[in-house]
């Protein structure tokens, strides 16, 4: 049983310690990047992009956190997650504002990228190449597993990408769709565990 129980740790050490992003070491003049964090919905995204940002406001960095205004299922201002860990947030229109509003800062939080206009992407190398370190976070599809929105275009330009899973709600394994529980058939449909759940690929098709 001891050995069954050290390897299980060793295991899931490893599997935590190879999904945890980790802030390259940079020497020299500062450099900016685009980091992407994908997956379904209840996978975890919002938590991981919260927990990257209070490590660089804990490292004394200026930090800037949008969010699309359309997006007030749990709070109208704030970027909050499925387990309630909350961040003060500004709510924006369109992704140009991000250029207009994030002057002199050196991480900028971005969550729910798929609702954003096509700037988007270009907002994000335009604060790249002026040296900031770029958070991203959103659903790669949609409840159809389509492509959602610009994030195929922000995930082919990102220096870093993190999928996560969320588990499957008829099976257990792993999930990487969005399946929705209602007839709806708008692209856009904001919900939480009522209007959506997560699936793995077979459950999905099922």
């Amino acid at each position: 049983f001891n050995n069954c129980f050290h390897n299980f740790c060793v295991f899931n050490f490893k599997l935590f310690y190879c999904h945890m992003f980790i802030e390259p070491n940079l020497s020299g003049e500062r450099r900016g990047w685009i980091e992407v964090i994908c997956g379904s919905m209840f996978s975890g995204k919002t938590e991981e992009l919260i927990r990257r940002l209070k490590r660089a406001k804990i490292a004394n960095l200026k930090v800037e956190i949008f969010k699309p205004a359309v997006d007030k299922r749990y709070d109208e201002n704030d970027v909050v997650s499925h387990d309630a860990n909350v961040i003060t947030s500004t709510p924006i229109e369109n992704s140009q504002t991000i250029l207009l509003m994030a002057q002199d800062v050196d991480v900028v939080g971005i969550d729910e990228a798929q609702f954003f206009d096509a700037e988007i992407v270009s907002v994000c190398e335009k604060l790249a190449l002026k040296g900031v370190r770029v958070i991203v976070a959103g659903l790669d599809m949609d409840y159809t597993g389509k492509p959602f929105g610009q994030m195929p275009n922000l995930l082919a330009t990102a220096d870093y990408i993190t999928k996560l899973h969320a588990i499957c709600m008829k099976c257990g394994n792993i999930a990487n769709i969005s399946y929705r529980k209602t007839s709806d058939e708008g692209q856009v449909l904001l919900g939480e565990k009522d209007t959506y759940e997560p699936r793995c690929r077979n459950c999905f098709h099922e």
